[in-house]
């Protein structure tokens, strides 16, 4: 099962963090961007081949002591085709490092286009007898707001092509209670689809572990609702972003691990890709910052973890 082998990542490199690789050229080293355009000119070409020349290097300094990375698809979409191709050769590139990728994409439709996001981004496509995975990732954050209409066929791709998927439960964004703490009855809405999460999840067969494939995005920034959801959602695996850059601590997150220490893997993007600038670091030396940082976002985690 594929959150299966997420968990087994995490206890062989001693890790729950997962890196965000959320890149814009404005914000990589320059020396990348500008070795880029001498290759292509100022065009879209350049600028995916710097986003994945700027990714290889953070996947090589980290793929050894990080279980997975986390690729945004917004920060490719935006550039174009060029900008997708650098996505999917990020994806492939992390996974030959035996990373596992969750793409981040929150994916929301039913029917025939769900179907359309599962074969594209966990599933599988044919072209005349030939079958292709067009982009390979092993999880998809998805929008469960439209129901079940629009999880079921993701259901159908967990089961099929061992992959798993995160739904936006309580999100870290501030505005996130807007809507999200809202009450239903006696239950806020971030309860009830945590309560749908679970029942998504037992469609599906449960893990050795005891989490099934369908998780759940829950904030590092809502740590006492982190802590309630974990209490109560026992079959599901928790994605939390919102460490580091939004604010979110190790304190915070704590809450979101079971008795045995899983159960979940916490997030930082910007606190890692970009850590030679919080650290005064010349930009050539991007990716060593970002391992120090990784290293140390695993080590304040764990020590949490452990002293809870």
């Amino acid at each position: 099962m594929s959150l299966d082998r997420l968990i087994e990542k995490i206890v062989k490199t001693g890790n729950p963090s997962v890196v965000g690789l959320d890149p814009k050229i404005e914000d990589i080293p320059k020396y990348i961007l500008d070795n880029a355009i001498a290759q292509y000119g100022e065009t879209l070409e350049a600028a995916g081949a710097a986003l994945f020349e700027f990714n290889k290097g953070l996947i090589d300094a980290i793929y050894d002591i990080v279980p997975a990375v986390k690729p945004q698809c917004a920060y490719y979409e935006m550039y174009g085709w060029q900008g997708v191709k650098a996505l999917y050769d990020t994806i492939a590139y992390a996974k030959s490092k035996g990373m596992f990728v969750i793409t981040d994409g929150k994916r929301n439709d039913i029917g025939s286009t769900m179907e359309a996001y599962s074969n594209a981004h966990l599933g599988t496509i044919k072209v005349g007898s030939t079958e292709f995975a067009p982009f390979g990732g092993d999880a998809l954050t998805v929008n469960g707001y439209l129901g079940s209409d629009g999880i079921k066929p993701l259901l159908k791709a967990c089961d099929e092509k061992d992959c798993g998927i995160f739904v936006l439960v309580k999100t870290s964004n501030p505005s996130s209670g807007e809507l999200q703490d809202q009450k239903m009855g006696d239950k806020t809405l971030y309860n009830v689809m945590g309560d749908m999460c679970e029942k998504w999840g037992e469609m599906l067969p449960i893990g050795k572990y005891g989490y099934s494939a369908v998780g759940a995005v829950v904030g590092a920034t809502y740590p006492a609702q982190l802590d309630e959801l974990r209490k109560t959602l026992t079959k599901t695996f928790f994605l939390v972003p919102g460490y580091g850059a939004q604010g979110g601590g190790a304190a915070d997150v704590v809450g979101a691990f079971d008795k045995n220490g899983l159960g979940a893997i916490i997030n930082s993007s910007r606190g890692v890709m970009y850590a030679y600038k919080k650290a005064g670091m010349d930009e050539r030396d991007y990716a060593v910052a970002a391992r120090n940082e990784a290293i140390r976002m695993r080590d304040d985690i764990t020590a949490h973890i452990k002293n809870r």
